[in-house]
């Protein structure tokens, strides 16, 4: 009898990995554990309608008929306390023991913690599950002055969505600019500028020494410079750490995440990892890289349910990005660092434009603001190994398409 598949993480990579299996016609026992006792849900949406709305419910990654029609065992609410990965078998809090021939690890990450004077207060939270989405809601409601700890995606999503809500918001980045790590110099600065348009306090190049407290709840937060920023509610986003700890203390190979080859596998080969947990050599860059995304999650996932099935394919997803800020749908596709020249089509006045970053004559990758038409064609060309110039850019997306649909008969013709 097969002990089958256990999955342990139920977010956008686990529940896809399940269904995959289903899909790639995998037969075995599909075990999937998952911490939270949710129906899986979308993540992406906590840190936007979510918390704006009093009464919006959590987005259901799959429906609950979807888990019992495709024999998916699925089990709320279990925490696994280790791994023996000679004996294929996993250790179940509160006693018990799990069998299997082939594990995936979908363990996600979890927000960076900040040792700061205060920061056990009521009113200091985090964001990364439903259970931290509820309570920020329900602090908003209590709340007149929030201060936010970094200047990245979920940062400023909370920022424009409560201050949209009409909270007095302070966003506190101890670089000198918003989004770093993610998107370039003339983005980020544009999004600066419509945020504090619409009254969301920036502060950048600053940190904070220290919270106040009265009766419990934080009151406060004193920046380095110090200055007292009122605040009722903190929040604190400042990057997220991999959850690696089960299969390090399983002798796992761990390098930034759980280090994967090019069909998911770990050093142990009946094991897998997928998503925010999973750091790889990336095929693009040729660089190692630990990738945050739902379009990363789920492309993993499919491809580890081929590995299991025996299949060889190598991971070879172009990746992709999106976040929502106030009036900005940013979209990103590729990889940019290592970039060494830049086109720009379209107007920033207007809120719309894109980015198409180049090192030499190689497209590396686009960052769109409310321009979705580009970003769809940029994942044509970067999956097509097609780098337009930059005057087929600057013709715009017309000429684009054109000298992509050429690039894609030239094969044609000399197999003709």
């Amino acid at each position: 009898m097969k002990n089958g598949v256990v999955i342990v993480g139920a977010g956008h990579a686990g529940v896809q990995a399940a269904a995959s299996l289903r899909e790639e016609g995998y037969d075995g026992p599909v075990i999937l554990i998952g911490d939270e006792s949710e129906l899986p849900y979308h993540k992406p949406p906590l840190s936007k309608t979510f918390i704006k709305d009093p009464i919006a419910k959590p987005q259901p990654l799959r429906g609950e008929a979807f888990y019992s029609g495709s024999a998916i065992d699925y089990r709320p609410g279990v925490r696994i306390e280790a791994i023996d990965a000679g004996a294929r078998r996993l250790d179940v809090s509160g006693g018990g023991s799990l069998a299997f021939d082939h594990l995936v690890l979908a363990t996600g990450a979890r927000p960076r913690l900040l040792k700061l004077q205060g920061s056990e207060l009521s009113g200091v939270v985090s964001l990364r599950s439903l259970a931290d989405a509820r309570l920020i809601r329900e602090l908003s409601d209590q709340s007149e002055d929030v201060v936010i700890l970094g200047g990245g995606f979920i940062g400023l999503e909370i920022a424009a969505t409560l201050r949209a809500a009409g909270r007095n918001v302070t966003v506190v980045e101890a670089v000198d600019r918003l989004l770093g790590r993610a998107v370039a110099p003339v983005i980020a600065s544009h999004v600066r500028q419509r945020l504090e348009a619409i009254g969301v306090r920036i502060l950048t190049g600053t940190t904070v020494a220290g919270l106040e407290g009265e009766g419990g709840r934080v009151s406060a937060a004193i920046t380095s410079g110090g200055e007292r920023l009122p605040a009722q509610m903190v929040i604190i986003g400042i990057g997220v750490v991999p959850n690696v700890e089960l299969a390090e203390a399983a002798g796992i190979a761990i390098a930034n995440g759980i280090r994967v080859d090019q069909q998911m596998r770990s050093s142990v080969p009946d094991i897998l990892a997928i998503g925010d947990a999973a750091s790889y050599r990336h095929w693009f860059t040729g660089a190692d890289v630990r990738l945050e995304s739902v379009q990363n999650a789920t492309d993993q996932a499919r491809l580890a349910a081929r590995t299991i099935l025996g299949h060889a394919d190598a991971y070879s997803a172009v990746p992709w990005f999106w976040s929502d800020i106030g009036d900005m749908k940013l979209q990103m596709v590729g990889l940019t660092s290592g970039g060494d020249s830049h086109v720009v089509l379209g107007d920033l006045a207007e809120n719309k434009f894109s980015i198409y970053h180049y090192a030499g004559s190689r497209l590396l990758g686009i960052e769109s603001v409310n321009r979705p038409g580009d970003h769809m064609l940029g994942r044509k060309m970067l999956g097509a190994g097609f780098s337009p110039t930059p005057q087929a850019v600057a013709g715009g997306p017309d000429a684009l398409k054109a000298a992509l649909a050429a690039f894609q008969e030239e094969p044609a013709r000399a197999a003709g």
